[in-house]
């Protein structure tokens, strides 16, 4: 909360001296003389960047605010990010308490030019449980719009993470988030709302289809359960009877005591478990202690939060990346 509050402080005093340097978000290109001016979206990390290119595609520019490779749970934004965000048409964010920063900074935007897309206004939410086993909840907000002018208030407020807030790992999910970004982009853009929607139905077409392979596999695994490094993949459970046990919280800034560890590698015993689950983006040395008391091995169950740029530059997006997280579900619970 101190580091929010300084950015807010120092973007006031850079404002005041009339200039901005060290921007970390890169804004949308200028489009050259005669073409169409293309919309300029901001995404709030990595996930709703893929998901806003996907329906967006060609007839956008759109720009992750959070570098590559970083974190999406501890990252905040600069003065220069704030400002940056100020001049863009869209900004798509997760909501429900992902984004910590969200709510104080569109109130302080007061832009309006700004449309600001809350994805998980449609989502069904899994309400925040000390077990591996969650609750669901229709949304609050499912029949509101799923945009509003930055710097109004929308109502509630997911800050506290009352519910777990990685709704895109269930696919089903991820499609609602898809269908908010692309009614907002026709909301903005009317003109192109044929093409929008054109994205949107074949990238849910494709998210029926790794729902239905998920499902398929799942009927066969002999085992439920899942020891991760944090807990993310509460959806991802949900959706397909798993059960998952977690090292860390879900913010994964946690640390586990001494007891807790004692607690997992003797459940991952008692089950016979195969595999500790790590991530990309968060040290590995815990669940690699863990898989070593334990006798299981380690490997990666990515929660799609963030990807390194050289796998970005190699093609990886949410769908491949969810078929190779269900490739090494199938190797550790088949």
């Amino acid at each position: 909360m101190k580091r929010i509050m300084t950015s807010f402080i120092c973007l006031v005093l850079t404002l005041g001296m009339g200039f901005l340097s060290g921007c970390s978000a890169k804004p949308a290109e200028n489009t050259s003389a005669g073409e169409e001016k293309k919309l300029s979206v901001f995404a709030s990390f990595y996930t709703m960047y893929d998901f806003t290119k996907k329906i967006g595609g060609d007839r956008i520019n759109v720009t992750n605010i959070i570098p590559s490779g970083v974190e999406a749970h501890h990252w905040e934004p600069s003065p220069s990010d704030i400002a940056s965000l100020k001049n863009a048409d869209m900004f798509v964010y997760n909501g429900v308490g992902m984004e910590g920063w969200v709510d104080k900074v569109l109130e302080s935007l007061k832009s309006d030019k700004l449309v600001a897309v809350d994805t998980s206004k449609s989502a069904t939410l899994l309400e925040k449980s000390s077990s591996g086993k969650e609750h669901e909840h229709e949304h609050e907000g499912e029949h509101e719009e799923e945009e509003h002018e930055a710097g109004h208030e929308e109502g509630h407020n997911h800050g506290d993470l009352k519910y777990d807030p990685h709704i895109w790992l269930d696919p089903m999910n991820a499609k609602k988030q898809m269908e908010a970004i692309k009614d907002a982009l026709v909301k903005v853009d009317p003109s192109n709302k044929d093409y929008y929607e054109q994205n949107y139905q074949d990238n849910a077409k494709k998210l029926d289809e790794l729902d239905k392979a998920f499902k398929d596999a799942a009927s066969g695994f002999k085992t439920k359960d899942i020891v991760v490094s944090h807990k993310a993949f509460g959806y991802l459970c949900n959706a397909y009877g798993l059960n998952q046990v977690a090292i860390e919280g879900l913010n994964a800034e946690s640390e586990p005591t001494a007891a807790k560890m004692a607690e997992i590698v003797d459940f991952v015993k008692k089950n016979n478990v195969k595999y500790i689950f790590t991530e990309e983006l968060l040290s590995p040395k815990t669940a690699e202690a863990i898989a070593k008391e334990s006798g299981a091995q380690v490997a990666v169950l990515s929660p799609v939060e963030g990807l390194e740029e050289k796998d970005i530059q190699a093609g990886q997006e949410y769908l491949s990346v969810m078929r190779r997280n269900l490739e090494v579900l199938k190797k550790a619970l088949e």
